[in-house]
């Protein structure tokens, strides 16, 4: 069966019908294993300055919180709708003073380099074009010894495990919100682009693993 070649699709979800649905899909589970999983990677000794990339509605730093009160967030995203959803989400926690959010292009960012104790992101990736400049950003402004843990979806062999994937997680999902973990799935990038990424900014390959039937894992700490 022929493999599956990466399909873009748009970099920024700028619309609010688009935020909306997003917002509104099950995230829970998903959310709370990439939360455990990075405070896993975490020492008491570690800071507790947080970059979020590419934070869509806020759900990942709003649950984070709720794991560990003393973190300070920083959480950026390029699309206003998903972060004005996100300053209302936010409200609702009563977490306004832990976490600032800010409209800003993973590519170029603002920021100092090492301004960061620890730089994540959940589901960025496979909207870049070219994420090397997104990787290249996030290592840039994470502190030495501090713990990059990025995490996206994993671009399937081919269309029947795709479709497969689609009926597993999104059977009971809208039209519109089965189309959209369709088209991730097809702007997802394989385990091996992953790695050739990784490595050629000096990590070793076995940083970036499979973490879910549709999940890839990039955990590190920065030297």
């Amino acid at each position: 069966m022929q493999k599956l070649n990466r399909i873009l699709e748009p970099e920024v979800m700028d619309t609010m019908e688009e935020a909306t649905e997003y917002d509104s899909m099950d995230h829970s589970r998903v959310n709370e294993l990439f939360c455990q999983d990075f405070l896993s990677k975490k020492t008491t000794a570690d800071g507790v300055n947080v970059l979020d990339v590419g934070t869509g509605t806020a759900q990942i730093p709003i649950a984070l919180c709720g794991y560990e009160p003393r973190l300070k967030i920083t959480a950026i995203d390029l699309a206003e709708s998903m972060l004005s959803l996100g300053t209302k989400n936010i409200k609702n926690a009563n977490l306004e003073s832990a976490i600032t959010l800010a409209k800003v292009d993973s590519k170029k960012m603002p920021y100092l380099d090492g301004s960061f104790d620890h730089v994540i992101s959940n589901s960025i990736i496979h909207h870049i074009p070219n994420p090397y400049e997104c990787f290249k950003e996030m290592i840039r402004v994470t502190k030495r010894g501090g713990l990059i843990f990025i995490r996206d979806l994993l671009r399937p062999n081919n269309q029947n495990v795709l479709m497969n994937l689609v009926k597993i997680h999104a059977g009971d999902a809208t039209p519109k919100q089965k189309q959209l973990f369709t088209d991730s799935l097809h702007a997802a990038l394989s385990l091996e682009e992953v790695r050739e990424i990784t490595i050629s900014f000096g990590f070793d390959g076995s940083t970036v693993n499979q973490s879910s039937d549709r999940h890839w894992t990039f955990s590190a700490r920065k030297s």
